[in-house]
């Protein structure tokens, strides 16, 4: 069993250090990053569109909202992901390009891949959510409707003070989120 561990702590600290080494971009993979990410979060936005039409306008109407494609595994008793996104404010068009990492601990074996779009009802909190980092730990269940707006959020769930979460899988829109010690903040690299 320690056995386990050890080889478990050892290839995510691998990740950890191979991630921190990496040359830094030129400017032409640093914009070819941006665009994927981009491409993705419209992809990722007529997903969410299909499963949930009513989060199209909860969107539109919202001061801004962020979109991240995570990737994550666990194998015996620690696991951990990372993940790109793209933060817009709605009033100015501004993108900031973000990060996320999410670590785990408990039992389990597996690989997961899973899409996350925030919607900010207020410029207060998307502000602190990109300029400040956010973390991320608890997990709520499908909420319908924000009493003071009005503006539908049918299948995202309320993870902080005017802040809505829509969590969408491969099988489609995710009832039940989880987010286990997950930190999301900005890419330096990129803005």
């Amino acid at each position: 069993m320690f056995k386990a561990l050890f080889v478990t702590t050892s290839l995510l600290c691998g990740l950890a250090v191979q991630t921190a080494s990496a040359a830094a971009p030129t400017a032409a993979q640093v914009e070819q990053q941006r665009q994927e990410i981009r491409k993705n979060t419209q992809t990722i936005l007529a997903d969410l569109y299909r499963v949930s039409p009513n989060a199209k306008k909860a969107i539109s109407s919202a001061a801004g909202y962020a979109v991240f494609s995570n990737f994550g595994m666990k194998i015996l008793f620690a696991g951990g992901g990372s993940g790109t996104g793209l933060a817009v404010n709605n009033s100015d068009r501004k993108e900031t390009f973000m990060k996320m990492l999410e670590v785990q601990a408990g039992l389990g074996f597996g690989v997961k891949s899973f899409r996350v779009i925030f919607v900010f009802e207020n410029s207060k909190v998307l502000n602190e959510f990109i300029n400040s980092g956010w973390s991320f730990s608890g997990q709520g269940t499908a909420a319908a409707k924000n009493g003071t707006t009005g503006v539908s959020y049918q299948g995202a769930v309320s993870v902080s003070p005017g802040v809505w979460m829509y969590q969408l899988t491969d099988k489609g829109l995710a009832l039940e989120l989880t987010g286990k010690g997950t930190k999301y903040y900005k890419n330096d690299e990129l803005n």
